[in-house]
């Protein structure tokens, strides 16, 4: 039985007012999002490196049924967490490391078209010169290619609102659908300059 399996049953079975440490229960996150929080699994982002306060406020949009407008995998499990869980989780997170950069060669003219996009449309003014985050704004360097796309389609159709802001929705608003895929290529690819 592999370690997130064995995490997620005993999380079932625990009696009630069994205390567990946070980093037991997070094996079940781990299950999904990665060893370390790096993601390998499609459609699911990787949380190593996130800033605490990101990952907080994510977890309580889900919570209180606020981050996207359709259902998510993610709803059931944070629909029971409490605030002082909603920081531990955070504080885990933000203590694992980054996800590393994609193994291969980069594809020069897609990362240079994605990085035109990022440029163009000042997402570094937020996400920082190295995408890693500020405290309220999550880190896209090395996040996985597929779940950047998806988010950035999910801002655009207002499927996604962030913090209750109306900023990322008008910073991808002015996106073709064609410009997506290479701003996620370039984000998940990321390389310092």
């Amino acid at each position: 039985m592999n370690a997130w399996l064995a995490g997620a049953l005993i999380a079932l079975i625990a009696p009630a007012g069994f205390a567990q440490p946070i980093a037991q229960k997070a094996q079940v996150c781990f299950g999904c999002h990665g060893a370390n929080g790096s993601s390998a699994q499609p459609g699911t982002p990787s949380l190593g490196g996130q800033t605490s306060f990101f990952v907080i406020a994510q977890l309580f949009l889900m919570r209180d049924g606020r981050r996207t407008k359709r259902p998510t995998p993610m709803d059931p499990f944070a629909k029971g967490l409490s605030d002082e869980e909603l920081r531990a989780y955070g504080e885990l997170f933000a203590k694992q490391p980054p996800p590393p950069p994609p193994a291969g060669a980069v594809d020069a003219a897609r990362y240079a078209r994605g990085r035109a996009l990022a440029e163009k449309h000042n997402c570094a003014s937020c996400h920082g010169a190295d995408y890693s985050g500020q405290p309220q704004v999550p880190r896209l360097a090395h996040q996985r290619e597929e779940y950047l796309i998806q988010a950035l389609r999910d801002y655009k159709k207002g499927e996604r609102s962030g913090y209750g802001s109306a900023a990322m929705p008008e910073a991808v608003g002015p996106l073709a659908d064609a410009d997506l895929a290479p701003l996620a290529y370039y984000l998940a690819n990321f390389r310092p300059k």
